[in-house]
């Protein structure tokens, strides 16, 4: 794919240009992992609970829904999170953020279906794969939830 189509293709013109702004990119992929395991440890330390207590009340047929639990859990958490702040609690200390293509934070709607193509593609290990390759080989450092909504995440300006 030329250079020009793939601008063209991808314009996310309200945001910093990755080659003159490097500023906005460096070290973005490696905070993302580290939110991404702060937000797990989250979502676990509130869903197994809430599963464990669900699966008693249920006298054990709770315990079946316990990945679904833990799913739902990870979806209200994200869904909340970064359409408050453009940003969940790893994301948050780790300093980096979501951003729309023309510069804005996530709304709620958007953070919404960024977080359900998460959701559904955490399950499928190709899709991960290749939103892994994605995040490397990327412009912007793009998963496919970032590519399909034309999001990115920068390091968390100054304001």
């Amino acid at each position: 794919m030329s250079h020009a189509f793939e601008t063209n293709l991808t314009a996310m013109r309200g945001l910093p240009d990755p080659e003159r702004d490097r500023q906005f990119y460096d070290g973005v992929q490696s905070r993302r992992l580290a939110a991404w395991v702060v937000d797990v440890l989250i979502v676990m330390a509130v869903g197994v609970p809430l599963a464990l207590v669900f699966g008693l009340m249920t006298l054990g047929f709770g315990f079946v829904l316990f990945p679904m639990i833990l799913l739902g859990v990870g979806l209200v958490y994200r869904t909340v999170t970064i359409g408050g702040a453009s940003a969940t609690w790893g994301m948050r200390l780790m300093g980096i953020e979501l951003r729309r293509h023309d510069g804005a934070r996530l709304d709620l709607m958007t953070a919404f279906l960024h977080t359900a193509i998460y959701t559904v593609g955490i399950g499928v290990v190709l899709v991960q794969i290749g939103s892994i390759i994605g995040m490397i080989t990327t412009r912007y450092g793009q998963g496919l939830p970032d590519i399909i909504l034309r999001t990115a995440m920068i390091n968390r300006p100054a304001d």
